[in-house]
């Protein structure tokens, strides 16, 4: 179930926009809120089968974007490289503080370590 939710948040931060207002706030309470369908459907005054409908239909709309565009796919593997860039820029400044104390790689190694906390902002 964890998964599910963290994909489907994931999907509602990339892809919110595209839902109407109904199927935002529906969505937002139930995965963001932890609401049931039954206290939803509650608080909203239709059913709980009426609160699912809308909650799915959102689900499918924005799951059927990201299979054409891919872009949580790319924004996550971006990521992980440039969580592989920080790694190498760290241990860049350890070998250079360890051995050489060259001023002019420590400032690269801030830059790069700067340009890539920009990145994952």
């Amino acid at each position: 179930m964890k998964n599910q939710t963290y994909r489907m948040t994931m999907l509602f931060d990339f892809y919110g926009d595209i839902l109407t207002p109904r199927q935002r706030e529906l969505f937002d309470l139930y995965y963001n809120e932890d609401l049931s369908l039954a206290e939803i459907a509650e608080n909203c005054g239709i059913s709980r089968q009426g609160v699912r409908d809308v909650i799915v239909r959102a689900e499918n709309a924005m799951t059927e974007l990201e299979d054409k565009t891919g872009l949580i796919h790319r924004f996550l593997q971006m990521q992980q490289h440039v969580d592989a860039i920080i790694t190498a820029a760290n241990n860049i400044k350890t070998i250079n503080y360890r051995q050489y104390e060259n001023p002019r790689l420590d400032e690269l190694a801030d830059a790069v370590l700067n340009s890539a906390a920009a990145l994952k902002e």
